[in-house]
């Protein structure tokens, strides 16, 4: 993008190189090119999620090219149209999806984008929106609602497209079901409470923090289990008087695997999307085969699912948990309030004039 001649320039916050979060910096960088069928959107609020991290630091082993602009969610406004881009008029309010399939594959042509095998994700193979600016594929958009919170668009499209396509699209619940939502205070796990409830189950949340408590029940949670030290799944359910949950939705992995296997009942599905504690397990197959579980992988979701999600938030059926709201210029300390486990929900970024 270029006036007279002249490269534009935004305000980002960027890294050059894999640390923590002092490794981020303000900079200015040129705005994103449009490619044919792509959007250019001016982005007013953007969202933390735990993949910032990851990328951040290099541990989620995906090469990035310095300097990176993370940030996975953004909503804001269309700026500019590529050719052949249509559908939305330049103004207009919209949220982003942030996973980019190739558009032209089996895969995407069914409409399972995830499937793809030039997947991305915004903010992690591609520059993202901690940014005045973000490019995206027209089918990525959708429109917002006049009036509709900015800051609860921003910390929507990750986190519930996440929780709905685990519950929903892979586990496929039922009404009624027993679920346990691991590490309960993070983003996609409050998410998944709020889905859950949609559908009448019995929901119970994990947690480190008996101070969280409260809150995640505020939320939607029935009851919580506070996991100090190994057999919290079969005390529990020996206290509750039940044999087991239909469903455990997990991203905390290695620490919570154990007793999360264990108190699953005869049929139940494990569905995990993340590894926040670690991705190396170990179990007894015993407990998988003679309760014939399933053990499901799930990742980000589809344009269908994005699409049924977003009209559940912007319909108030959902409603986004938002605990604290920074300017884009925080963005490394919102990251660090997030890595310490410090929130419920989502912390929010705050883009434009906020960013100054």
């Amino acid at each position: 993008m270029s006036a007279a001649g002249r490269e534009l320039l935004m305000k980002a916050v960027v890294f050059n190189r894999h640390g923590d979060s002092g490794v981020m910096e303000m900079s200015e960088v040129p705005v994103p090119e449009v490619p044919d069928g792509w959007v250019l959107v001016r982005v007013n609020g953007s969202s933390i999620n735990h993949l910032d991290f990851t990328v951040r630091s290099g541990s989620a082993g995906i090469p990035v090219h310095f300097p990176h602009i993370g940030g996975c969610d953004a909503a804001g406004t269309v700026a500019a149209l590529g050719r052949g881009a249509t559908g939305y008029r330049e103004g207009e309010a919209v949220v982003v999806n942030p996973g980019i399939g190739c558009g032209n594959c089996p895969a995407c042509r069914m409409g399972e984008d995830p499937l793809c095998e030039d997947f991305r994700i915004l903010g992690e193979h591609m520059n993202g929106s901690f940014a005045e600016f973000v490019s995206v594929p027209a089918r990525n958009l959708k429109r917002m609602p006049q009036g509709f919170s900015l800051v609860k668009a921003a910390a929507s499209p990750l986190v519930y497209l996440t929780a709905w396509h685990a519950l929903v699209g892979r586990a496929g619940i039922r009404f009624g079901e027993r679920v346990l939502v691991t590490g309960g205070s993070g983003g996609v796990s409050a998410a998944a409470i709020q889905i859950a409830k949609l559908f009448d189950a019995n929901v119970v949340a994990t947690t480190r923090k008996e101070e969280k408590a409260d809150a995640l029940r505020r939320i939607g949670a029935d009851d919580v289990i506070v996991t100090a030290g190994e057999g919290w799944g079969k005390n529990y359910l020996d206290r509750a008087g039940i044999n087991g949950f239909d469903i455990v939705i997990d991203s905390v992995g290695s620490a919570l695997w154990k007793d999360s296997i264990r108190s699953l009942s005869k049929g139940g599905r494990f569905l995990n999307y993340g590894r926040t504690s670690g991705g190396h397990v170990s179990t007894d197959l015993s407990f998988i085969f003679w309760k014939q579980l399933q053990i499901i992988g799930s990742t980000m979701g589809n344009p269908d699912e994005f699409d049924t999600v977003m009209n559940l938030i912007f319909n108030r059926r959902l409603d986004p948990v938002v605990d604290r709201v920074f300017s884009l210029r925080e963005a490394g300390l919102a990251q660090d309030y997030v890595e310490s486990a410090g929130q419920i929900g989502k912390v929010v970024l705050l883009v434009g004039e906020d960013s100054h």
